[in-house]
């Protein structure tokens, strides 16, 4: 067993810093090398952190002797880039979304499984402690069953987000919209709560960023889930002001309990708890507060919880177990929106037990 994993960042874009200074923060990590087709990029972040080593090319990373990677490239490119891991026995952390089609998520978890490398994926918002006080709920019967649920992602994006970066905002490079790159995070905590998904119906449109984008920037679905209980999911990235990210759950008990992650990126916290009666609110927008939050400070808001999730990580490859949240997991998440994506193209409901595809 290694004494200090060494680590890999394959992709030096945005989020790699969130990566690299989780892991840097870790006991017994250390980041000893990136990897970045732009071979300045690659170079100015390895002289930003300090790292040893840089490269251009996955293999090179590779062999250079790395006990995990971190992939935080383009979403499309992740299945390439993961099964090269899981060949030269390296475990992998991954950035959401896992991938954009199911067959590629399905081969990546197989080929880290048969392989033995452990496959995280990032869906650091379950770290938060009202997100695992709401799943606890649950699992110790405060609230019952599952009966309802609600997922509201209601953001703003400025049409320099996408425009200022060319692989966002089309299919082929991006996978989809606001469901495959900001919702996804909701919709992951909505079926941590409430169980296995079943079937979804839904309806994507362009109402703003049409010029931009050939994805949705909105989406509303429904979801039956194998519990019995009921969802709904709205999103957005055509609102202004940004109005964050809620998610709600109901019991049988009759309790709700409602989070909400405002202004964007901020700890997720729960506004209400309502049972037997009572309702104990706080206030769900404070006066004084800008709703609307550039990328990079949304991404440094979460550092925190990619150190503890990466965190984990590092403890289930000590004890060997599965890490909290695991390929398994990001499918299931991914599995919802395509559902979203192929219903909104053929009309009709769409069971989840199905292989679906992006529209």
């Amino acid at each position: 067993m290694a004494t200090t994993w060494r680590v890999g960042i394959i992709g030096c874009g945005a989020i790699s810093r969130n990566h690299i200074e989780a892991f840097n923060t870790i006991e017994g990590a250390e980041v000893t090398i990136v990897c970045d087709v732009d071979a300045d990029r690659a170079a100015h972040t390895a002289d930003t952190y300090g790292i040893p080593a840089h490269t251009t090319s996955v293999e090179e990373l590779l062999a250079h002797g790395v006990d995990i990677v971190s992939v935080c490239t383009p979403h499309p490119t992740h299945e390439e880039v993961v099964l090269a891991a899981a060949a030269a026995g390296v475990h992998v952390v991954c950035e959401k979304p896992i991938a954009i089609q199911l067959s590629s998520a399905e081969r990546m978890v197989a080929a880290c499984r048969e392989a033995g490398v452990k496959l995280g994926v990032l869906f650091q918002r379950r770290f938060w402690s009202a997100a695992q006080e709401m799943k606890n709920s649950f699992i110790e019967g405060r609230l019952g069953t599952p009966v309802l649920g609600q997922c509201n992602v209601i953001l703003h994006r400025d049409t320099s987000y996408y425009s200022a970066t060319p692989w966002r905002g089309t299919w082929d490079s991006d996978g989809g919209g606001v469901l495959m790159t900001q919702a996804i995070h909701y919709i992951d905590l909505l079926q941590w709560v409430l169980g296995e998904p079943e079937e979804v119906f839904g309806h994507i449109a362009t109402f703003k960023h049409g010029e931009h984008i050939e994805v949705e920037d909105s989406a509303v679905a429904t979801v039956r889930f194998a519990s019995g209980a009921l969802a709904t999911i709205q999103a957005s990235t055509a609102v202004n002001p940004s109005l964050g990210a809620q998610v709600q759950v109901t019991g049988s008990s009759g309790a709700t309990m409602t989070l909400l992650e405002f202004p964007e990126g901020t700890e997720g916290r729960l506004t209400v708890r309502a049972a037997e009666g009572h309702i104990d609110a706080t206030q769900s927008y404070p006066a004084g507060v800008d709703p609307n939050v550039d990328l990079g400070s949304i991404n440094g808001a979460l550092i925190p919880y990619h150190v503890a999730q990466i965190a984990d990580f590092i403890d289930a490859l000590h004890e060997d177990r599965e890490p909290a949240v695991n390929g398994e997991d990001a499918t299931r998440a991914l599995r919802v929106l395509l559902g979203i994506y192929e219903s909104a193209s053929s009309g009709v409901p769409v069971r989840l037990g199905n292989s679906v595809s992006t529209a």
